[in-house]
């Protein structure tokens, strides 16, 4: 329906192309004021240009929407800052933030240069505790309250040629459960105000950062991750706090959160490391990787079918 967030306050990184686009779209056609933010770089980093923030406001614009761009680096501490406060001197306050912009620099960790490093940590996590942290600073002070929305991704759990990715990704999980904790003490002390909400999507699109994704994962496009962002930067979804959604074509899921699965303790106050090695593959065991697991399943399933195909060739 439209008007669902009718009079909020929105702000987008990475809103000039793929899910934060989407995500700004959206949030304008349900009556949301939306600052575009955007640096507009390459994939590699390269040639940053205003168009893409601009030409989405255009889009907005035209649509009778409200709407706003800001092109700026969002890993410095002052972009962050202008993109919360040019929300609040336009419009009067900061409802939410959507934390989309990212990049990639792929390698094989023993390949992976310093700089490519930095570049993924600076734009991802960083990034988002730049807007993190000017907004939950912002958000407190508001009856209102807001709601913060980070992106995570299924890989940090780990990734084969993207480690730089994976941690940042695992960093922005912390982060956003850290920052949700954070409102929860500010609301305990408020007597339940302000209602402050932090919590991750992981999508899985087809986007720019998603094209040289291997093995033909299923996934869906940016619009099917827009409607969980809306939600989760509505009034109705202000009692969410510190969890993790996929949102994947028509399929929403909701993570676990880690806990201690089997447990084991010394027999005389503490172990020997002989002990240890006799107790721990009966006691505890080990925990395959899921994502090992599904990648196993999926070559598993590419070679019967290139099977398939071969046999059929034969009897053709």
């Amino acid at each position: 329906m439209a008007g669902y967030l009718e009079g909020k306050n929105i702000a987008i990184t990475g809103a000039g192309n793929g899910i934060g686009r989407a995500t700004a779209l959206a949030a304008a056609a349900e009556g949301a004021n939306v600052l575009v933010a955007d640096y507009g770089v390459e994939m590699d980093g390269s040639d940053p240009t205003s168009d893409v923030a601009d030409a989405v406001v255009a889009e907005i614009t035209e649509a009778g929407g409200t709407a706003l761009a800001i092109a700026g680096d969002v890993s410095k501490m002052e972009v962050g800052k202008q993109i919360v406060s040019t929300c609040i001197d336009t419009w009067g306050s900061v409802d939410g933030v959507v934390c989309v912009a990212g990049n990639l620099r792929e390698k094989m960790l023993f390949n992976m240069s310093e700089d490519e490093w930095d570049a993924v940590i600076a734009v991802h996590l960083k990034g988002h505790f730049t807007l993190y942290r000017h907004a939950l600073a912002a958000m407190r002070k508001q009856e209102t309250g807001g709601a913060i929305v980070g992106f995570t991704s299924g890989a940090f759990q780990g990734s084969t040629a993207q480690a730089n990715y994976s941690a940042a990704k695992g960093g922005i999980v912390s982060l956003t459960k850290s920052t949700a904790l954070t409102a929860a003490s500010l609301m305990m002390r408020g007597g339940g105000k302000p209602p402050i909400s932090a919590n991750c999507i992981a999508p899985v699109a087809r986007t720019r950062m998603s094209e040289n994704v291997p093995f033909g994962i299923d996934m869906g496009v940016a619009e099917d991750v827009a409607p969980m962002a809306l939600y989760l930067l509505s009034d109705a979804a202000r009692h969410i706090n510190g969890q993790i959604y996929t949102a994947n074509g028509p399929h929403i899921a909701v993570w676990s959160q880690p806990v201690e699965i089997r447990t084991m303790d010394a027999p005389n106050g503490r172990w020997t490391p002989q002990e240890i090695e006799a107790a721990l593959p009966d006691q505890l065991g080990i925990e395959k990787l899921t994502f090992i697991e599904a990648l196993e399943q999926r070559m598993a399933e590419m070679e019967a079918k290139k099977a398939e195909e071969e046999a059929a060739g034969e009897g053709s």
